[in-house]
């Protein structure tokens, strides 16, 4: 049975339902909505999962695990240490002892900022990667990208020798043949030698440039970051949140992945959900041409075609009396928006914040701060600095690169760690103009389409096995230290940079140790292994309130469309510009607001899809000048009526063995001039798309499952007590529960990568997810109310709620599901014969079953890959979040130890871990002072599907609203 699709020709139907309806109602996907009978059937089967058979069948899942989780223990030809050489200690280290973790501070580098990271190894193999609490911008939180890492460091594909011309070769080889380069380099001064990278806040690397340019003054250097924006222009915005109390924002994405989610969602979070007397909640706008996470949470959102974004920063510049009355038109709607937004950040001149994206042009960006000056709110909401991202003067873009190359200037190129033959703008043509170049050398993770070209591939190694340092956000100067010996035959970036100056057989640690010597002394003195211990220097952040420089206040030009349709792109939301597309947990994530998963979509309006007789998973061909790509469609809520969005990552030839051949690649159809706005068109194209969305899997029966509060109705009316047949649990010292906070929840997934990390879920792979099989213990459920052009937008996150009276104790024929007497929902795999009893029972729809043996062909090394504290899952047994059962344990065997009793927030699950929102807390019930105790004493609390008489141990916080009834 095909999952049911949506039509155009039923959106009228659609909108008369929603209009027709009284009181609020609550919807997950169009198809919901219009309730035609294959959907109804679909929904209503008891395990939908169970209605299909894999076309691919068990090949495919053998190939989606070898290609997340083998380990790298094959690489032949190292001459250097190998990890298929491990053998047993003969003399047991008195510091390590078998199964105990050890943590190290340490960092993963995203778009050249440092994101702190505490390591977590077990026996020597790093399983898991968390926030840093001591580091200055930091907490445990983190994102989906520092989660996922771990998986790169595993990942097979990954280059393990050098290769000539395709051919392995050695170090030593290159190090002869980089001898001959730079004689040839000094005779010409450097000239013909260009040198791209991506961005980098590297002091050590920084170092090492300088010291290469200053030998070869000739050479060209480029800086290219396919998803970077150029944001704030030639200063660094620093925004703060948390002394925020109104928030305007124009196409940008503050809460949104990028290196700066961790610390905006931490500061955003401490201004909502507030309930103290007198305390004010901060209030959000936003104007978008295609929905994000900041849009979703925003109080008042407003969908605006990209190419009218600047008419709406010019008139609220105007409002607050920046800029003259400027000549723009705005519809009503627009109109009304502006004047509520400029009211309320006058209102609250000096806490409050404009913000404008990125992606649009610098001379709209630069309304921002003219207004945040005239507001008062430099210095307080938003701060600057002098930019710590390397930006030389001399630095050239990507085109003049291509330009140059195909103009034979070029004798040399160096890459490294980039990927422009894939992610370069599709006008440039860079692989053909790669083609000209006499000698190519690329240094990367992986052989991707970059690599194929070059003479030389040198593979780098992971940021877990090297010596690094960058700075983070604040400009604090972060470490990276290796937390396991290189796996394969490979180099950290600053080895290639000290070859490229000449250094033989370079060290790993001594660049680094080079650059901080003069500040933290001898590599063995207390103030380096200080340092390290800390995982950051003290003192390094960068100073702020530096001046911002005048703005441009010229006349701000709208584009026109001439009857074609804004063209958007965007970083894709898991994989981001294509470099984490082969790590199978961030394919298999369902993307925040479509819930699609192993494929990028080409978002487009309600209104849109009406006029062009589109479904979902119809194919569209998008033109952008001669250029054009094809891709699947998405009819997307809230999506401005004339933009279309493209997303990046996806369309790789060569990433992989995950990678490969998903997706249609937005990067052809991208402009070289603005790489985040184009105008084009689009004509439906012939075939359709299965695409697997999750968004109306595992769906609950109900009507209250997300609630609301107001100012004028601040608490939800307490249900009357539900009686039961069954005998009361005996009480105990610990009662586990957690509360989800639904205000703070900006559906980021932080929270289902963490969960798979620490619990060893498995990935299924696209066949089994479009089946309803996903495996993930936590799902966040996305929902909608409202218009479909325009409607508000909510996020749930739904683990086991753990229920007192649980439906599927009561139905397990053979008692594997029991309930401990500390409350937890507990599953014991070994007595578990797959009746699925259990979810046929379950009204919340969290359990999972193994319908193949995922892991069944994993070899002896993959197993280190895996945390040893969780037991894998075999075929045939049901699985559910547990709480995370084995920190429960562990708390309790260290308690015991040191005679006492498990202390309040001891235990943290990996959820409440990863969540930069904190909207997750867990703990003991039974201890009044215990966060999860008091948040159940709030107005705000209620438990899902209550009416049903289970009482969940896992209940909810309703979500604020500013205005109208309570739902």
């Amino acid at each position: 049975m095909k999952t049911a699709r949506t039509p155009s020709l039923q959106l009228e139907k659609i909108r008369q339902k929603l209009h027709g309806t009284r009181g609020r109602t609550f919807w997950a996907g169009l198809e919901e909505v219009a309730d035609e009978p294959d959907f109804r059937e679909w929904l209503t089967a008891e395990f939908p999962a169970a209605a299909e058979v894999p076309q691919n069948g068990r090949r495919e899942f053998l190939r989606l695990m070898a290609a997340s989780f083998a380990l790298a223990g094959l690489a032949g030809c190292s001459e250097r240490s190998r990890a298929d050489l491990a053998a047993p200690f003969v003399e047991q280290p008195e510091y390590l002892v078998p199964g105990v973790p050890r943590y190290y501070a340490t960092a993963t580098m995203f778009g050249g900022y440092a994101q702190p990271a505490i390591a977590t190894s077990y026996d020597g193999r790093p399983t898991k990667l968390d926030g840093n609490a001591q580091h200055p911008i930091g907490s445990s939180a983190s994102d989906v990208f520092t989660q996922a890492a771990i998986l790169g460091l595993y990942d097979p594909d990954r280059s393990n020798i050098p290769l000539r011309d395709g051919v392995p070769a050695t170090w030593a080889d290159f190090q002869q043949a980089i001898a001959s380069f730079r004689d040839h380099w000094k005779s010409q001064g450097g000239k013909g030698v260009h040198v791209l990278m991506g961005h980098t806040t590297s002091a050590t690397l920084i170092r090492q440039w300088t010291q290469f340019l200053a030998e070869f003054p000739q050479a060209a250097l480029y800086l290219f970051e396919p998803a970077s924006d150029a944001r704030g222009g030639p200063m660094h915005l620093h925004h703060d949140l948390s002394q925020c109390d109104v928030l305007v924002g124009i196409e940008d994405d503050v809460l949104g992945p990028g290196p700066q989610q961790v610390s905006n969602a931490s500061a955003w979070s401490s201004r909502r959900g507030e309930e103290r007397p007198g305390a004010e909640r901060m209030r959000m706008y936003m104007a978008e041409s295609t929905p994000s996470l900041t849009g979703s949470v925003a109080d008042r959102r407003i969908p605006v075609d990209a190419s009218r974004l600047p008419d709406i920063a010019a008139a609220l510049a105007s409002a607050i009396g920046v800029t003259g009355p400027g000549t723009v038109q705005l519809s009503a709607k627009e109109q009304a928006w502006v004047v509520a937004a400029a009211r309320d950040l006058q209102q609250h001149a000096g806490r409050s914040l404009l913000t404008i994206g990125g992606q649009l042009p610098l001379e709209i960006q630069e309304l921002a701060p003219l207004v945040n000056q005239k507001l008062g709110n430099a210095g307080a909401t938003v701060r600057y600095s002098e930019p710590f991202i390397f930006m030389p003067q001399h630095a050239s873009t990507i085109a003049t690169l291509v330009g140059a190359m195909k103009a034979g200037e070029v004798d040399t190129l160096i890459v490294i760690d980039s990927n422009p033959a894939y992610s370069a703008p599709g006008e440039l043509a860079f692989a053909d103009a790669m083609g000209r170049v006499n000698k190519r050398i690329h240094f990367g993770y992986h052989a991707d389409e970059t690599g194929r070209l070059a003479n030389w591939h040198l593979p780098l190694a992971h940021m877990l096995e090297s010596w690094s340092d960058g700075r983070a956000v604040d400009g604090t100067v972060t470490l990276v230290q290796p937390v396991i010996e290189p796996f394969y035959n490979v180099i950290s970036v600053h080895q290639a940079l000290d070859m490229l100056l000449g250094v033989v057989d370079p060290d790993a640690a001594t660049a680094v140790r080079l650059t901080w010597k003069d500040r933290l002394g001898d590599p063995l003195g207390p103030r380096w292994l200080d340092a390290l211990d800390a995982g950051f220097i003290s003192g390094t952040a960068v100073e702020m309130d530096t001046p911002f420089p005048a703005a441009n206040t010229g006349t701000i030009v709208t584009q026109s469309l001439n009857n074609q349709l804004d063209i958007v792109f965007r970083p894709d939301p898991s994989v981001w510009d294509g470099r984490f597309g082969n790590i199978g947990w961030l394919q298999e994530l369902p993307k925040p607001l479509t819930k699609i998963t192993w494929d990028n979509v080409v978002l487009v309006s309600p209104a849109l899809a009406e006029r062009v007789v589109l479904a979902n998973g119809d194919n569209v061909e998008i033109a952008v000048g001669n250029r054009t790509v094809i891709g699947p469609v998405w009819i997307m809520p809230g999506q401005a009526s004339n933009t279309v969005t493209l997303f990046l990552g996806y369309g790789r030839k060569n990433g992989g063995h995950i990678a490969g051949d998903i997706g249609y690649n937005a990067y052809a159809v991208r402009p070289a001039s603005n790489a985040w706005h184009a105008v084009g068109t689009l004509r439906r194209a012939k075939g359709e798309h299965r695409l697997a969305s999750t968004q109306l899997h595992h769906r609950m029966d109900g009507f209250d499952l997300v609630r609301e509060v107001t100012a004028a109705r601040p608490a939800l009316a307490k249900p009357p007590a539900q009686p039961s047949f069954y005998p009361e649990w005996g009480g105990t010292d610990v009662a586990w529960a957690m509360v989800i906070d639904l205000d703070l929840c900006i559906g980021c997934n932080a929270c289902v990568t963490a969960c798979t990390a620490e619990n060893n879920v498995a990935i299924v792979g696209r066949e089994q997810v479009a089946m309803g099989r996903e495996m993930q213990w936590i799902r966040v459920d996305r929902y909608y109310t409202g218009d479909v052009e325009d409607p508000q937008s909510y996020f749930q996150p739904v683990p086991c709620m753990h229920c007192e009276k649980a439906p599927c104790e009561m139905g397990c024929p053979v008692n594997a599901t029991v309930h401990s007497d500390e409350g937890v929902n507990q599953q014991v795999y070994n007595r578990c014969i797959g009746t699925r009893t259990c979810s046929s029972y379950c009204p919340y729809k969290v359990r999972r079953f193994n319908w193949y043996d995922y892991t069944g062909g994993d070899d002896p090394s993959t197993i280190a890959a895996h945390n040893p504290d969780v037991t894998v899952r075999a075929r045939g047994v049901m699985e559910k979040c547990t709480y995370c059962i084995q920190r429960i344990q562990g708390a309790h065997a260290t308690a015991d130890k040191e005679n006492r009793a498990i202390k309040n927030g001891e235990v943290v699950t990996a959820c409440q871990q990863a969540c930069p929102t904190k909207a997750i807390v867990f703990g003991n019930l039974n201890n009044a002072d215990s966060e999860v105790a008091k948040r159940r004493q709030s107005g705000r609390h209620y438990a899902l599907l209550e009416e049903l008489g289970t009482r969940p141990r896992t209940t909810y916080l309703a979500q604020w609203k500013d205005e109208g009834e309570e739902s």
